[in-house]
């Protein structure tokens, strides 16, 4: 089993001066390797489709609208889940003092989007797009593996990778998705429309905290 995982926003308090309203984080999940590599390799035709270098990276921000339409139409028929976590900052039942630390609110929306797969997920290798440096994404990962530690039989999690996206198909796909679902909170109409056309089908849960 995969996981990917990948953030949307920002991780600053305050909600002026251009920060954002909410930080999202989305799990997509394969539940085996060969739907996984499946993706990847559709993923890897769609540059040469739209002959874009093999070095193009589909990142949601970015591209333009014509792409977004291929990736998301070329990723929907293929066979993942994926799980959406966001803060909205703006809610006043989250007080000045919470997340003092833009880090410590990194930590828990990821443990929290991670918790709401936690049933699904077995064993499972758990990617995440590299941010922060080597201290943060090392705390990160120790943090994940201290969370899901499981003394049962159940082992949620057997590994945890921190990756850059533009060498991972899979974690593009994880930015579209949570890319996607940022915007659609905010109402966008776009990505309102996107998330129905394309990924709705699936999408296994989608919570706002708190």
């Amino acid at each position: 089993m995969l996981a990917f995982v990948d953030e949307s926003g920002d991780t600053g308090r305050k909600t002026i001066s251009g920060t954002s309203r909410f930080f999202v984080v989305a799990v997509v999940i394969f539940q085996d390797n060969d739907a996984a590599q499946r993706c990847d390799d559709a993923i890897g035709r769609l540059r040469q489709e739209l002959n874009l270098p093999a070095s193009y990276e589909f990142h949601y921000k970015e591209n333009p609208a014509k792409v977004k339409t291929a990736f998301l139409r070329r990723v929907s028929s293929h066979s993942f889940g994926y799980y959406v976590f966001a803060v909205d900052k703006t809610s006043g039942e989250i007080s000045d003092s919470d997340f003092a630390n833009p880090e410590a609110l990194y930590r828990f929306a990821i443990g929290m989007a991670l918790e709401s797969a936690k049933h699904l997920l077995n064993d499972a290798r758990v990617v995440i797009d590299k941010r922060g440096g080597r201290r943060s994404r090392n705390e990160l990962a120790a943090y994940i593996r201290r969370q899901f530690r499981d003394r049962t039989t159940h082992n949620p999690i057997r590994e945890v990778k921190i990756q850059r996206s533009d060498g991972n198909n899979l974690l593009q796909l994880a930015d579209y998705v949570v890319g996607v679902a940022n915007r659609t909170l905010r109402g966008v109409q776009q990505e309102v429309d996107f998330r129905q056309r394309y990924l709705i089908r699936h999408e296994m849960n989608r919570r706002v905290w708190p």
